[in-house]
């Protein structure tokens, strides 16, 4: 593809992201919940028909897709590089400086969801540790690809992370995702939701039930603290 063909797919997506009652849909899907157009017309502060035009814009771009349950038509996100992007753009929405100092609540900033990946201090944290371990390789290329050592791989799946399911996915397997609250990665793709998986089976964490905020329990204390 090339730079025109790239502007002419670019344009479109940025339109459809850059509304404001659009944008507040999608940054409310970053939990990883599914909402009917009624709960995002209410989260968006606009007219149930409205709401619906706005999600069939945000379908065509192929930036959330409906799931029909019963009766019902639930909106997520397309797929997790929608999210990684809204990470992103958080992030410049934010600025730079010098002298960094995060402004983020801080039960947002300890620990989040991002998409269905641990995001905030934590997941800056465990990204740091595997990284120190020698568990996975720095991350290369554009979209900052990352690979698990063969030492790394094993650990994880004595740990009771599911490498393999994960390397198996048809989603992008892992890569450096930039935290919007600590302007540093964390762990994206696959490997990141089953970590994420993982802590949730061991009821390390804990979801909070309307926000995006994860509750580290005292078992993740005591088990994670190991690892970082």
């Amino acid at each position: 593809m090339d730079v025109a063909e790239t502007d002419a797919a670019v344009a479109p997506i940025a339109a459809a992201i850059g509304e404001p009652a659009r944008a507040r849909m999608l940054f409310s899907l970053l939990d990883g919940r599914a909402r009917t157009s009624t709960e995002l017309a209410m989260l968006a502060d606009v007219a149930p028909p409205t709401a619906s035009a706005h999600l069939q814009r945000l379908r065509t771009q192929r930036l959330v897709k409906a799931v029909v349950q019963g009766r019902h038509r639930y909106y997520t996100l397309d797929r997790p590089d929608v999210a990684a992007a809204l990470e992103a753009l958080s992030v410049l929405a934010g600025g730079t400086s010098a002298t960094f100092v995060p402004n983020t609540p801080q039960h947002l900033r300890d620990a989040r969801t991002c998409y269905d990946h641990i995001a905030g201090s934590l997941g800056v944290q465990l990204y740091d540790r595997f990284r120190a371990r020698g568990w996975i390789a720095p991350p290369h290329g554009a979209n900052g690809a990352i690979e698990v050592t063969p030492s790394g791989r094993d650990a994880l799946e004595r740990l009771g992370v599911d490498v393999a399911s994960a390397a198996a996915s048809r989603r992008r397997f892992a890569f450096a995702c930039l935290d919007w609250s600590e302007r540093r990665p964390h762990l994206g793709g696959a490997l990141g939701a089953a970590v994420l998986q993982l802590a949730r089976r061991r009821r390390w964490v804990l979801h909070d039930l309307d926000s995006r905020v994860l509750r580290v329990t005292a078992a993740g204390r005591r088990d994670i603290g190991r690892l970082i």
